[in-house]
């Protein structure tokens, strides 16, 4: 998998992501489009942060959405 892209379903990932990051509006996850590197500009540019600040949060974001998946998989039966 390209790691500039965002993995898994681009529109689930844009439900959850909402929350997190609320300035971030209908245009701005349009034009993200499912591309790591906009995502983090974004993020940046709407909550005037550094560009490291940014892909930490995404980093910790994405570390915690698939941690959560994996969680809820195993307890499948």
């Amino acid at each position: 998998m390209n790691s500039d892209t965002i993995g898994g379903n681009w529109k689930q990932f844009v439900g959850k992501a909402r929350e997190k990051w609320g300035k971030l509006t209908d245009s701005d996850w349009e034009t993200i489009g499912g591309k790591k590197d906009q995502l983090v500009g974004k993020i940046q540019e709407r909550y005037g942060i550094a560009r490291d600040e940014a892909e930490r949060q995404y980093d910790e974001y994405n570390r915690t959405l698939h941690e959560t998946d994996r969680t809820t998989a195993a307890s499948r039966p």
